[in-house]
């Protein structure tokens, strides 16, 4: 499928995990794809994958305003236009609200909710004009709750509820906003659990499996082609069935 010729693609945290396999999709599907992230050595990496004439690196902090609005300035310098944005960049920690750092819960929210809220803010304008659409990263984590992950799921729970606000205030202007809720997907974040966690994981999730970013990935592309014109306001979770149950046990 060439859904997305020439439309130009802002894609953060785009250099590991769901933000590459991503990038990868759309380029994939002729897009021009914007990597932005803070780490460029794992950004030039994806870079060399793709069609270097329809592909851009740009170091950003989605955390800070200004390296947000000077991301979104050089896109349209270089391209004209931005289509569509992909609020990927994540980060996650351990801890209930008393057993995590003030510095690492400041870092979740800043990066997980205010790295939306700035790329928004900065890519709307833009995205008014081309008629374009926003596609999130939330988490199943922002559905309903997790232990020991207080702050992450505080984060992505406003991801949840502000892709709902954004799709009201907007949708009506031509502009689509949605999100994706991955439950369990092998990334680098995941590599660190061990065998007997993923095993738990596995016997919840009908598929019994994890997903792969390229499985998130083809969610993120969809919500955001013109196959999904009217979806607006949606948080799909993309979890292997995990949600589809009440809570109880499989007593069968």
């Amino acid at each position: 499928m060439i859904r997305f010729e020439d439309k130009v693609v802002i894609i953060t945290g785009a250099g590991s995990g769901i933000g590459e396999a991503t990038a990868k999709r759309f380029s994939q599907e002729g897009a021009i794809v914007v990597l932005a992230g803070r780490d460029t050595d794992k950004l030039h990496c994806v870079f060399s994958e793709l069609s270097s004439e329809k592909a851009l690196v740009i170091q950003t902090d989605v955390t800070d305003r200004e390296s947000v609005k000077n991301m979104v300035d050089e896109t349209v310098r270089h391209f004209g236009r931005i289509d569509i944005l992909v609020n990927n960049a994540g980060l996650y920690a351990v801890g209930d609200l008393l057993n995590i750092s003030e510095e690492e819960a400041n870092a979740v929210l800043a990066t997980n909710f205010n790295g939306v809220l700035n790329c928004s803010y900065f890519a709307l304008p833009h995205l008014l004009k081309s008629k374009g659409c926003i596609v999130n990263n939330a988490s199943i984590s922002g559905l309903g709750g997790d232990w020991g992950g207080a702050h992450y799921c505080a984060s992505k729970g406003a991801v949840v509820n502000l892709t709902r606000a954004m799709a009201l205030d907007y949708g009506s202007q031509g502009v689509r906003v949605n999100a994706v809720c991955p439950g369990l997907v092998l990334t680098p974040m995941v590599a660190r659990l061990d065998e007997e966690t993923l095993e738990s994981f596995d016997s919840r999730i009908s598929l019994k499996r994890p997903g792969q970013p390229s499985e998130v990935a083809a969610a993120i592309a969809f919500l955001a082609s013109e196959d999904a014109s009217f979806i607006n306001g949606v948080n799909l979770p993309v979890d292997g069935g995990l949600t589809a149950s009440n809570g109880q046990p499989n007593f069968n």
